[in-house]
């Protein structure tokens, strides 16, 4: 039986000492706060150490919790926000836990160097999994059974998901919530967290030097973009997103790889499959009317495109995020059922394990 928002209610996060307090406070934040304003049962957090009592944490500050490895081992999702050294593999107490939490269907969750331990448990041998770009070569000097993708933020195997830098754990813990609760719920959790649902684009833009947000080629690059997302519906080119940037085609794509880490056709492409979500999640329209509502040339193209980026076929997923919740027709902004306006990637859900 496929496990539900309800019944994953429980998480576990483990404190280890020399921690960060930003690690802890991600998933603190996420799924520890209260959300009275979403009128829903939300997350039940324990945050557990392999050894219960102290824990010293960066800064000279000291956590203190009861909670051990049994408590850790028992919740619906596991999280592990790193390690305290990547040269050292986990402990046998945690190896038990994290193997027996996966034996029985439980989510297991890493963050940054957290892989380490999941790696070590076993885990993620022969599957693809992430962490942070530094550490990338270590795990896989450490795990070469591990397919090790350092140029994604997360991945999403289902019943493992790793992630890369601390922020990049933000980007899994809201891609989780939406998972189970939905793009409305995600997006508003997001806003309350002031960041973005979904950020595009992998790790490889954070290694080299980012560009100054203040120059004026990229304020060009935002400029196309930001209006690309209002165009979606209609055929959009290089050259077109270069004179909106008023650059030429070939200075345009050398500052839209420097600011984003990507092509503009594969972002582009990218926004339209994440256009795709909301219809998908939340109408009955059939996938080849959506495939055109985002910009696809044809219902072939859209497939072939999702099932790159979401490891899955619109029919699937519409099945997956349809269980349980009955369709609706998307409105357009005067509230009237079936409107003509296409969706836009600014107001689709998100739901990324990809590229």
């Amino acid at each position: 039986m496929a496990a539900t928002p309800q019944s994953r209610r429980t998480v576990s996060v483990l404190a280890y000492p020399g921690m960060s307090v930003f690690e802890i406070g991600i998933v603190t934040e996420v799924f520890g706060l209260p959300r009275p304003e979403l009128d829903r049962p939300w997350y039940d957090l324990t945050v557990c150490a392999e050894r219960p009592g102290p824990v010293p944490l960066v800064g000279g500050a000291t956590l203190h919790t009861p909670f051990g490895l049994d408590a850790f081992a028992a919740a619906e999702t596991l999280i592990v926000p790193g390690v305290a050294d990547v040269t050292v593999g986990p402990s046998p107490g945690l190896v038990a836990a994290l193997r027996r939490a996966h034996g029985r269907g439980a989510r297991l969750m890493s963050i940054c160097s957290g892989a380490f331990a999941l790696a070590g448990a076993g885990l993620l041998d022969g599957r693809r999994a992430t962490t942070h770009w530094q550490y990338a070569d270590e795990l896989r000097r450490r795990h070469p059974a591990v397919r090790v993708d350092a140029d994604v933020l997360y991945v999403d195997l289902g019943d493992v998901l790793t992630s890369a830098g601390s922020a990049a754990g933000l980007d899994l813990c809201v891609h989780v919530v939406r998972q189970d609760h939905g793009s409305a719920v995600a997006n508003a959790v997001a806003r309350r967290l002031v960041t973005a649902p979904h950020r595009d684009g992998g790790q490889a833009q954070f290694i080299e030097a980012p560009v100054s947000p203040t120059s004026r080629d990229d304020d060009g690059v935002a400029r196309s973009m930001d209006w690309a997302l209002g165009q979606l519906a209609r055929p959009i080119t290089v050259e077109m997103l270069a004179a909106r940037a008023r650059m030429s085609p070939r200075s345009y794509l050398r500052h839209f790889a420097r600011a984003t880490g990507s092509s503009p056709i594969r972002w582009l492409t990218a926004q339209r499959v994440r256009a795709s979500l909301a219809p998908l999640e939340t109408s009955d329209w059939p996938v080849e009317r959506i495939a055109g509502l985002v910009g696809f040339g044809s219902p072939v193209t859209f497939r072939y495109h999702f099932g790159r980026l979401m490891r899955t076929s619109p029919a699937a997923y519409r099945r997956a995020f349809r269980a349980g919740r009955p369709a609706r027709r998307p409105t357009d902004r005067a509230g009237r059922a079936d409107g003509p306006a296409a969706p836009t990637a600014s107001t689709a859900p998100t739901r990324w394990d990809l590229v």
